[in-house]
């Protein structure tokens, strides 16, 4: 999509256009434009599909409500933050008392809507001329203009000084697909931090695997999920220097680290006990440990074993009611004596590919059942069978 498709897209037309291909049907869409170029132009008809789609996509990110008023380019679907998190962030921000904030590296405008929503001035950057004017369009559909200045700059020649805070989401994709070099994000990760620096209060959106050596003594890191699926980390400066915690969505709820040493591997009890993502990539498997009385089934394994059920919300716990050395026979025996028809396969520390598994297994009956593929005290590829939680 280009600007001036776009701008059509404005236009009375256009949003007639959008507006009846709402609940279109994909596979109907040859159909669909045949029937819609006979009453607009073709380019039009083109551009407004496109959007349809994107839309379509977008509500898993923003919900119906906003995705259907929004607009969006390809990579600002994939890239913005979902609604929830960028909502959960804001709500960070509001409480620090940051009535002001400089987003740069905008996007469509997604955090710009949650951060105008809790009450905050945004000034909205991105470099592209087209995101730029689909960050403000969006602004201006959600009814948010009033509290979002969109600017069509580099963000590394923005003064953000006039602003409470700082708020840097750098680009970690490519023309090859992810990045993981934080310094090789667009504008550089360490660019970022000085930035952030510079300010009272900052946030720093970066890809959740960023290696714990890379955050910077004076941040606070934070990895959030949500609905057990890690979405980001964030640096937070202005806060609490050093700290490490976990946050979970819908909630929230959040485990904050407290230094403590990796326990150490035991026998594997009548409960396994496995971390929520953010939990892992936070190295806060310990904490976890610590609550539900437990220990690891193995010292490179992220999975909680203890003898008593004790719930905690940053792990889900299982119950064994199987442990056995791996073997597809002797797993596919267990499976066929309990009836087990739907099969779900969790693996750490193994080889195996779960789909390859079930496929194998050639399962039928009744029931439902997990299986655990992981080392057992250093041990390759033991098969823990559970019920589903």
């Amino acid at each position: 999509m280009d600007p001036d498709s776009f701008s059509a897209l404005l236009t009375d037309e256009g949003q007639f256009l959008l507006t009846a291909l709402r609940d279109h049907d994909p596979a109907q869409e040859l159909a669909t434009a045949t029937r819609l170029r006979r009453d607009h132009p073709a380019a039009l008809v083109s551009a407004a599909l496109g959007q349809a789609r994107l839309r379509q996509r977008a509500v898993a990110k923003f919900g119906a409500e906003d995705a259907y008023r929004m607009f969006f380019t390809p990579n600002g679907v994939e890239q913005a933050t979902r609604a929830a998190v960028a909502a959960y962030r804001a709500g960070r921000f509001a409480a620090l008392g940051v009535r002001s904030v400089a987003d740069l590296c905008c996007g469509i405008g997604g955090d710009a809507i949650a951060l105008a929503r809790a009450g905050i001035r945004v000034l909205a950057v991105d470099r592209d001329p087209l995101t730029a004017e689909v960050a403000r369009a969006n602004a201006e559909a959600l009814g948010l203009s009033g509290l979002v200045e969109v600017r069509c700059a580099d963000v590394t020649d923005i003064d953000t000084s006039p602003y409470d805070a700082v708020f840097v989401d750098p680009a970690r994709r490519g023309g090859r697909g992810r990045i993981f070099d934080p310094e090789a994000y667009s504008p550089p990760l360490s660019w970022a931090i000085e930035a952030a620096r510079t300010a009272a209060h900052a946030a720093l959106k970066i890809a959740p695997g960023v290696p714990h050596e890379a955050v910077p003594d004076d941040a606070e890191a934070e990895w959030i999920s949500d609905g057990g699926d890690v979405k980001e980390a964030v640096l937070w400066f202005g806060t609490a220097p050093g700290t490490v915690r976990a946050t979970l969505l819908p909630g929230p709820r959040t485990l904050v680290g407290a230094g403590l040493p990796d326990p150490e591997p035991g026998e594997v009890g009548r409960y396994l006990y496995e971390p929520d993502g953010a939990v892992v990539r936070s190295h806060l498997v310990a904490e976890v440990a610590e609550q539900v009385g437990g220990r690891l089934i193995d010292e490179t394994i992220a999975y909680i074993t203890a003898d008593e059920l004790h719930p905690t919300p940053y792990a889900t716990a299982y119950e064994i009611t199987d442990r056995i050395p791996f073997g597809l026979k002797k797993l596919k025996a267990l499976l066929r004596e309990r009836e087990v028809g739907v099969l779900t396969v969790k693996k750490r520390g193994s080889a195996v590919e779960p789909e390859e598994l079930r496929r194998r297994m050639k399962l039928s009956g009744p029931n439902s059942a997990t299986v655990f593929l992981t080392r057992v005290a250093g041990a390759r590829d033991r098969a823990d069978r559970h019920p589903a939680p």
